[in-house]
């Protein structure tokens, strides 16, 4: 594992660290965040997938989070379908990297969809966990639930040490914009025929953020070879909630690509 580093792009100021394996080969395995995620906040998740698929991962905070700059608020409505594949693409240029294959969580996963719809040709394929299409009551009431009990309970506290200065950023710039009456009309929908990788999108039975009509909207509408496994008791964290089935589904997917 490398140390962490960071990487100044026009807009911003990006903390990111890889970790690979000594046998590490092929694309690398770039990591997207969820809505209130770090580099930091994956743990241990990114050193067992790169030890199991052989592959170098790349994880980094996005603008506003972690130890990366802070980002200016309110967040735009299209900052998951603009704003963060945007700032991914210069994530790319600017590390150089030639041959990726995206792997999102909640927010993040929202982000990979939009980003693989642009067709980069470096994108070889897209894992998405718990992924975001679509604004269902059940994504707004989860939102809810978790600004509760980040200004009752122990939430801000412990999400301090993961971000920092950030914090106040970060949580604003995602519970803001998610319960923002406007943002109810976002969706990916003119994105999802135009992904033409393969795809293996992963969520839980029991995702306090969303209902299955997720995965059955992109299995539906996404122009490319795609596979969709739903999670019995597992919640909105599939990779730490189901980590050795997600490993495993990882690992399968990852031998189904082209070379």
């Amino acid at each position: 594992m490398t140390q962490r580093q960071f990487l100044e792009t026009a807009n911003a100021r990006l903390e990111y660290q890889f970790v690979q394996s000594e046998a590490s080969t092929g694309p690398t395995l770039v990591l997207l965040h969820e809505g209130l995620g770090s580099l930091e906040l994956w743990k241990d998740f990114p050193v067992q997938l790169a030890e199991v698929c052989n592959a170098p991962v790349l994880i980094y905070s996005r603008q506003g989070y972690g130890r990366s700059s802070p980002v200016p608020l309110p967040r735009s409505l299209d900052y998951l379908g603009v704003d963060g594949p945007d700032e991914l693409d210069r994530v790319l240029d600017g590390l150089g990297l030639e041959q990726v294959v995206l792997v999102g969580h909640s927010d993040g996963a929202s982000i990979a969809l939009a980003y693989a719809a642009r067709q980069d040709p470096r994108v070889r394929g897209v894992v998405v966990l718990a992924p975001h299409v679509d604004v269902e009551p059940a994504s707004v009431e989860g939102v809810r639930r978790t600004v509760r009990a980040y200004t009752r309970g122990d939430l801000r506290e412990r999400l301090h040490a993961y971000h920092g200065d950030n914090l106040d950023g970060a949580f604003r710039g995602w519970s803001e914009t998610w319960l923002n009456p406007a943002f109810a009309a976002w969706n990916l929908y003119p994105e999802l025929p135009r992904i033409r990788v393969p795809l293996l999108a992963i969520q839980g039975q029991e995702d306090e953020f969303a209902t299955p009509a997720q995965l059955e909207t992109i299995a539906r509408e996404v122009g490319g070879p795609c596979q969709t496994v739903l999670l019995d008791h597992c919640r909105h964290f599939p990779q730490n909630q189901a980590r050795p089935r997600v490993l495993a589904l990882i690992v399968e997917f990852l031998a189904t690509l082209p070379h």
